[in-house]
């Protein structure tokens, strides 16, 4: 995939995180709290809405630096390789490795796109 490809999938990508965590909080919240302007969060229910949203927290954090690095290689008009393409498919799959609570793949998955992250930064810096 190209790098343009790659950010586009990760923008979806980010749509998609988004709609997990709102369609768990309306099992774990109070329709009241979800239409309110949220100015008292309360416990969520259930495992699932907290999994969602600390799989979307994790998710801006390492998108940050990829859209950083994919937008340097766009713009220089330089190829990433394979870096771009390993990292939204380790993200792909890690989403519903989190949310369905599997433990040592995710970590794994993680580490992949990490990987994906590093290897860009190398490819950038040394090219």
């Amino acid at each position: 995939m190209s790098e343009l490809t790659c950010l586009e999938l990760s923008v979806l990508l980010w749509v998609a995180h988004v709609l997990v965590v709102a369609g768990t909080a309306e099992f774990a919240m109070s329709f009241q709290y979800l239409v309110s302007s949220r100015d008292k969060p309360p416990a969520p229910k259930g495992l699932v809405y907290g999994r969602a949203q600390r799989a979307l927290t994790n998710y801006v954090e390492g998108f940050t630096a990829f859209a950083a690095l994919d937008l340097a290689f766009i713009t220089l008009h330089w190829s990433a390789g394979i870096w771009p393409t390993v990292w939204i498919v380790a993200r792909i799959v890690y989403l519903p490795l989190y949310v369905f609570g599997v433990i040592y793949v995710r970590s794994l998955v993680w580490g992949v796109s990490l990987l994906g992250i590093v290897m860009m930064l190398i490819r950038l810096t040394f090219s």
